[in-house]
């Protein structure tokens, strides 16, 4: 899972901090599932993380999305849009109306990606631009 969070992160041209939710896995209970949020994984066929996502609840009709990255050889496969497609699910399931995401102007890819899954732009101040999903 590291590998696959630094890889993405390098790929973007960004120097990487592991959070404490990524470095502390055996408590991941703790970081999400205990705060009624979710964590998922993709794998391959070898038993290799290739991409992950998470949720952050900010309310009952909101969500935010934590930790969307895909190594950077698997792109383009429609990992990232599996593991959205997971969370809508979910997200619907909880009767959530809203996900969220907040990424850097200079994630190119992510401002591509987004609109394309449904997400409109918000807002965009100091250096971060705010795209939120109706369910």
């Amino acid at each position: 899972m590291f590998f696959c969070y630094l890889s993405a992160k390098d790929a973007l041209g960004v120097i990487p901090r592991l959070r404490d939710d990524l470095l502390d896995i055996p408590n991941i209970p703790k970081y999400y599932f205990d705060k009624n949020d979710m964590f998922w994984i993709a794998v391959s066929d070898d038993n290799r993380v290739i991409g992950m996502i998470g949720t952050d609840t900010v309310s009952e009709t909101d969500i935010w999305l934590k930790r969307l990255f895909v190594k950077p050889e698997m792109k383009r496969n429609g990992i990232a849009g599996a593991l959205l497609s997971v969370v809508e699910k979910y997200a619907k399931s909880k009767g959530v109306l809203s996900i969220h995401t907040r990424f850097s102007n200079d994630y190119i890819e992510a401002s591509c990606f987004y609109p394309s899954k449904g997400f409109i732009e918000s807002e965009s101040n100091e250096g971060l631009r705010h795209f939120i999903k109706s369910i």
